[in-house]
């Protein structure tokens, strides 16, 4: 599958990178989600599930992120729609604060699922692509570092947050623990797998355009990837003159404005939430 990533300045050195959202993506996502909720639906069918399969390691670990991401889903949709003013409501928006304070940066590279095989970088004309590719490959590589160290430190911290369910009340730290653990553990694949899909040498890029059929039944030697001699590459810079125009209206001291950001968004189809964060970080 194709991802479309979108980078941009929004002041100076600080960069927005993003990936547009995939309508029929996030559906076929959220069916097989469901389809995994449904066959998997207790620790002894996920149990059955592992030890009834020859599958490597990382493999099997998926299956267990997968479970329990899905747990946390269903928990997090009943605490949603709690009734206002209850204690689960107020749960709800201490979560919500909480996953404000998430860095957008993480949530780009969690965005980079396992299912994708190439990329189209959308990107200013007045940009060098090789200073693009540059950063691509420098915010994956600093992600595999970063999310590796959280994702241990979280796990260590699990058993401690475990122990607060003697106490009579909704065991917040443990579930949001629980959450950072599943939230970084994304987020170190989602570096790897950019990290591949950008990278000068070809047996990574292999690693990644695998010969297994996607969705819509085209193999990776289908997908022409367009302005490259090499049709193995998994990458694809587009140049945007219409970002450019965007970016006429960057004021020096504060960076591009909200209702420009606002309009880059409608334009490339972005999460407007997850650019504002990157104006929050200057």
């Amino acid at each position: 599958m194709r991802a479309r990533l979108v980078v941009f300045p929004i002041k100076q050195r600080n960069w927005c990178f993003i990936r547009s959202i995939d309508r029929q993506a996030s559906k076929s996502s959220s069916s097989s989600s469901t389809t995994n909720t449904n066959t998997t639906t207790s620790l002894k069918d996920l149990w059955k599930k592992i030890s009834s399969n020859d599958k490597p390691i990382t493999q099997n670990a998926e299956v267990v992120v997968d479970f329990f991401a899905n747990k946390m889903n269903r928990a997090w949709t009943g605490l949603e729609n709690a009734p206002q003013g209850s204690v689960k409501n107020k749960i709800h928006s201490v979560g919500l604060f909480l996953l404000s304070r998430v860095k957008p940066s993480e949530i780009f590279l969690k965005s980079i699922s396992k299912d994708i095989t190439n990329v189209e970088v959308t990107y200013p004309t007045s940009l060098d692509p090789r200073l693009v590719r540059r950063r691509l490959r420098h915010i994956a590589m600093r992600g595999t570092v970063i999310h590796r160290k959280y994702f241990y430190g979280s796990v260590t911290l699990l058993p401690f947050t475990s122990a607060l369910a003697v106490l009579p009340l909704p065991n917040v730290p443990f579930f949001w623990m629980l959450f950072r653990t599943y939230s970084h553990w994304r987020a170190l694949k989602g570096s790897e797998r950019l990290l591949r899909l950008v990278s000068n040498c070809p047996q990574d890029w292999k690693s990644v355009t695998t010969k297994k059929k996607n969705e819509e039944g085209a193999t990776h030697s289908d997908i022409h990837l367009k302005d490259h001699k090499s049709p193995g590459r998994p990458w694809v810079l587009q140049p945007s003159e219409e970002l450019d125009r965007f970016l006429d209206r960057l004021n020096e001291d504060d960076g591009l404005s909200k209702s420009v950001l606002s309009d880059i968004c409608k334009a490339y189809q972005l999460d407007v939430n997850d650019v504002m964060k990157y104006k929050k970080l200057m």
